[in-house]
């Protein structure tokens, strides 16, 4: 039962909402550049030429920078919530969201630090470590997308512009459509 105060509280709470949601959503997508940065990485990485092998190092020090920008993005959130009533699932969401992306700043700094080192068991070392940062960064990634409120964007149609019987509109959908009804 949806009551008047029920929906003024609804509508005081919507601009912090949105913020938030927006906020989620940019995380998300700097999850993801994250996880295809990571996932070029771990391509090159296991290429033969050694300028392949170089380009995924750089890949992964790239990673190193994504991920830290974008854990303290998280600790940021996270923070700004502490400060101000949340509802509990979004705390929720962001603390698990803040702990992974702990651990990938941390994976990729591991990864990064052994594909540095001269000896071919550090790089082996270096190499699988991107592969656990991967399934990091995908799991991160799926998290976020998982806690924002999916919003359905609305587009604005002028509908008075659009005449019942417009010549122009009907010789465009007759040109976009003539062939699919003549090889019928």
């Amino acid at each position: 039962m949806v009551t008047a105060r029920t929906v003024h509280r609804d509508a005081a709470n919507q601009p912090a909402n949105d913020e938030r949601s927006q906020l989620l959503r940019k995380l998300g997508s700097r999850a993801h550049q994250l996880r295809a940065t990571t996932r070029a990485a771990d391509h090159y990485c296991g290429q033969e030429s050694e300028a392949d092998r170089n380009t995924g190092s750089w890949l992964m020090s790239c990673s190193v920078g994504l991920a830290a920008e974008l854990a303290a993005d998280v600790d940021g959130m996270a923070r700004s919530l502490r400060d101000t009533p949340a509802d509990a699932a979004l705390q929720q969401a962001v603390t698990g969201v803040r702990a992974r992306a702990h651990q990938l700043h941390a994976a990729a700094r591991a990864a990064d630090h052994f594909l540095e080192q001269e000896s071919v068991e550090d790089r082996e070392t270096g190499s699988w470590l991107i592969a656990a940062a991967l399934g990091v960064a995908t799991k991160l990634a799926a998290e976020l997308d998982d806690s924002v409120v999916p919003s359905r964007r609305t587009v604005a149609v002028d509908k008075a512009r659009v005449e019942p019987h417009d010549p122009q509109l009907v010789r465009s959908i007759s040109a976009a459509t003539g062939n699919a009804r003549g090889a019928a």
